[in-house]
């Protein structure tokens, strides 16, 4: 049995409550598209794309935020021209691939466009790896272009001939889910030699209606969960949390702005992942560690005042009824990094997980919180059973992960649960030195393998 907060500062029997932001967007976009004579290629965004284009706005450049795969192949065994075809055969059947943002009327939407997908090789510099190489081009993603883009870089430090293919998507384009079909579809496309001309149109506008059908799906389910009691109860969950404080920087750290972004800092560990339900049992205790890292990071504002720091994570999926497609459907939770708040209050989180992320910081803000929305720190898990490995032709890829990329908040852990746990750790070096980010991946590392082992004891 969860706890359920009651209303704050609300009394919804004697005040009408505010349209949530949800409901204010569904109402704007169909009047836009009415006025526009509703064309079959437009379509809204969800509340996590909402996200991403305000991110998007408010980066240096303009620059989307991009989630890539890495995977070694055996040099030449990847024909890039039949790769290209076969992301082109992706990009024509799944609307999420084709999707552009756009603006109608003051409103955020989606245009469906012809199918394109990027796939180039990249030629590493002289004294650049392959992994380099993959940064470099990562680096320089621009906003305008298909979500869907593959690069393919060889790899002249590896002790073996090796190249290295980045599979990478705009965030709005995708979720966990998607890179799960992603996988597979590519798979399939390559093998069986597909290009965007092979696409069925039956099975186009399949995908396409049931694109339509799982982002109104979700807009519904987020305005079901944009409750005044969800907001209140979302409105006290932030009440202690003191977010305006920028996170204090080590001693000798130049402004971030004072010189370009250095490499981040990276460490990983590998633990056994037992028996039991990974993400039920594992998710819990590493948001516990995460807050602890906040905390040792990010605790005290430059003058010294103690803060409460807020971790993001992302949550949930298409609604149950909704067709399986390639999409943006997460939502970003918001997590203060409270000491001693225990599993318990996570449990209650949950019961209101579906509350989009911008209606989550409007109830901060109203209920006195002055935060803009950054984070202190990202937590994401990846169930690679969910994943089945990228097969091209008779090459299987082996994933590898490449480090030092930008990253959307100082620190960010992530974890892949397969038949162990990969725990890696990334950080912002203009806001944690190498010394005080380790010692805090250490005692996350110890409070994981503890728990593990408490739970393989326990049977």
């Amino acid at each position: 049995m969860h706890t359920h907060h009651p209303g704050i500062g609300t009394d919804t029997r004697t005040a009408p409550a505010a349209p949530s932001i949800t409901a204010q967007y569904r109402a704007r976009y169909r009047r836009a598209a009415e006025g526009a004579g509703e064309p079959a290629d437009l379509l809204p965004v969800t509340g996590a794309q909402r996200r991403f284009l305000l991110a998007r706005r408010l980066a240096p450049g303009g620059r989307p935020d991009v989630v890539p795969l890495f995977f070694a192949f055996p040099r030449a065994a990847v024909d890039l021209d039949q790769l290209r075809a076969a992301a082109g055969y992706l990009a024509a059947v799944h609307p999420a691939l084709r999707a552009r943002p756009g603006v109608l009327r003051g409103t955020p939407v989606q245009r469906l466009a012809a199918p394109e997908a990027q796939v180039s090789r990249v030629r590493p510099r002289p004294g650049e790896s392959g992994a380099d190489a993959l940064r470099r081009a990562l680096a320089a993603w621009s906003a305008e272009g298909p979500p869907l883009r593959c690069f393919l870089a060889d790899d002249p430090a590896a002790g073996e001939p090796t190249e290295l293919l980045a599979l990478a998507l705009d965030h709005v384009a995708c979720d966990e889910q998607s890179l799960g079909r992603l996988s597979a579809d590519l798979g399939v496309a390559y093998r069986d030699r597909l290009g965007p001309g092979d696409a069925p149109a039956a099975l186009v506008a399949e995908e396409a209606a049931g694109y339509r059908e799982a982002v109104q799906q979700q807009l519904a389910a987020e305005e079901r969960a944009s409750t005044p009691r969800s907001l209140a109860y979302w409105a006290q969950r932030l009440a202690a949390a003191r977010p305006d404080g920028a996170a204090a920087q080590d001693a000798g750290a130049a402004p971030s702005d004072a010189q370009p972004p250095r490499p981040t800092g990276a460490a990983q560990v590998r633990l056994p992942a037992g028996a039991h339900d990974g993400r039920a049992m594992v998710f819990p205790v590493l948001l516990d560690a995460c807050a602890g890292i906040a905390r040792a990071l990010h605790g005290t504002d430059p003058y010294g005042m103690e803060r409460v720091p807020l971790l993001g994570y992302p949550w949930g999926g298409r609604p149950a009824a909704a067709p399986p497609v390639l999409g943006c459907f997460l939502n970003t939770v918001v997590h203060p990094a409270l000491p001693g708040a225990g599993a318990d209050a996570w449990w209650d989180d949950l019961d209101h997980a579906d509350t989009p992320f911008d209606e989550v910081v409007r109830a901060a803000r109203t209920a006195g919180a002055a935060w803009s929305g950054a984070l202190d720190g990202l937590l994401t898990f990846e169930d690679l059973h969910r994943r089945p490995p990228l097969a091209l032709g008779d090459a299987a890829g082996r994933e590898i992960h490449v480090d030092g990329r930008p990253l959307q908040a100082p620190f960010a852990v992530s974890v892949s649960y397969g038949t162990e746990l990969l725990v890696r750790m990334a950080w912002d070096r203009d806001a944690a030195s190498d010394a005080r980010a380790e010692d805090a991946f250490a005692g996350l590392t110890r409070l994981l393998r503890d728990r593990l082992n408490a739970a393989a004891a326990a049977g």
